[in-house]
């Protein structure tokens, strides 16, 4: 991490500070931020920065290359699959853990994966509060590819209104006003224009969908933002009896498809290869199970938010499993506490945000996302009694 940006950072740092830069985050809202925002974002070096994005080409290159959606087709549970898939996905997510290789360098490891938006909204907002608060540097942003502001919110315009009017798209999610990344929602909503809906406010007359505008006019939907995760829905077996069966043939757009939050998901990680990418196999594939237990982690395929991942993995936690197809053993990478704080370091995830618009080759990294932690896990949710660890975002030298 960059040690003279960080050296300026904290001796400037008050509480008095990260109070003011709450409320000013918070400021003008529909909903204020639930999760737990970090004191400080994470300042990157050229040299870390590099090796990110040479990680997530090399993982990039994998997921589109001819032949990924043979390769994943197993991914997609039965019961889940939705029809008229597109040909690629919309949104790419890369978690990457900062951690030290065999020969102590730090480098990013690959965490995580998900064919699936983020907060493309909050990320921006973040920053921009970051910025004004604590005046970090003007050489200094959070956008890749020599991105602005305009032209990363252009292309996300480009990615999820397509030729489309944002009256026409809407962000959906099982109940939207709901969720812990409304925040997300809502901004999104103000930059580019998308109303926010939820499952049960979709209306379907034969294969078309419609919502109701806030003026209560009946509108069609010819994209649908997709928030939606299953996981969210799957506790209830007669979901579909309610609501739109989402799953049918519908004359609609879906950005990104359903069927990528499989396909790019940890079910992925065992088909890649690379310094970047720890060890990973699907358990009903080992041949053994290693001695080393200690070092990896178990994880379920089909859960999001870190649920369900057993950290200390015993022989018997393997042995017990009831569907080892859908189960991931994964070599622990070393963590390093790179984020100097005023009591001690701090361990750092750096998810890496790319916008794929149609009729574009590739995908385009554009931002970033990262979270700072003290606990045996990243995720906000596994580090409620610290401070100096939460969601934020890396800035770097443009």
């Amino acid at each position: 991490m960059n040690p003279s940006v960080r050296t300026v950072f904290n001796q400037n740092f008050t509480e008095e500070k990260y109070a003011d830069f709450l409320v000013d985050l918070n400021a003008g809202l529909d909903k204020p931020v639930e999760f737990r925002v970090a004191e400080t974002p994470v300042f990157l070096t050229d040299d870390f920065r590099d090796k990110l994005v040479q990680a997530g080409q090399e993982i990039i290159d994998v997921v589109t290359a001819p032949g990924f959606k043979e390769l994943s087709e197993r991914a997609i549970p039965d019961k889940w699959r939705v029809a008229n898939e597109n040909d690629h996905p919309h949104f790419i997510a890369l978690d990457f853990g900062v951690c030290k290789d065999e020969a102590g360098n730090i480098v990013p490891k690959l965490i995580e994966m998900q064919g699936f938006p983020s907060l493309y909204g909050f990320q921006l907002h973040l920053a921009e509060t970051y910025r004004h608060t604590f005046n970090v540097p003007g050489n200094q942003t959070i956008f890749f590819n020599q991105l602005s502001k305009s032209s990363y919110i252009d292309l996300l315009k480009e990615t999820i209104l397509g030729p489309y009017q944002p009256d026409e798209v809407v962000l959906m999610d099982v109940n939207a006003p709901e969720q812990k990344t409304a925040v997300d929602f809502y901004l999104t909503e103000r930059y580019i224009g998308t109303p926010i809906i939820s499952l049960a406010d979709l209306i379907q007359e034969g294969d078309q969908l419609f919502y109701h505008n806030a003026d209560g006019e009946k509108k069609r939907i010819r994209r649908i933002y997709n928030r939606l995760i299953f996981d969210e829905i799957e506790s209830d077996q007669n979901i579909f009896d309610k609501v739109v069966d989402i799953r049918q043939p519908l004359d609609v757009e879906w950005i990104t498809h359903p069927n990528w939050f499989y396909r790019i998901s940890k079910y992925t990680i065992p088909f890649l290869k690379g310094n970047y990418v720890p060890q990973t196999q699907f358990v009903n594939k080992l041949a053994t199970i290693p001695d080393d237990l200690h070092n990896y982690v178990l994880k379920p395929l089909f859960s999001f938010a870190g649920q369900g991942v057993i950290i200390d993995v015993m022989d018997d936690d393997i042995e017990k499993l009831p569907d080892p197809e859908n189960w991931i053993l994964q070599q622990k990478v070393d963590y390093v506490p790179v984020v100097e704080s005023p009591d001690g370091g701090v361990k750092v995830e750096i998810r890496l945000l790319y916008l794929w618009p149609d009729g574009h080759n590739k995908p385009t990294l554009a931002i970033n996302l990262a979270r700072l932690s003290r606990g045996k896990m990243i995720g906000v949710r596994y580090n409620k009694d610290f401070d100096w660890v939460g969601g934020t975002v890396a800035f770097m030298h443009k």
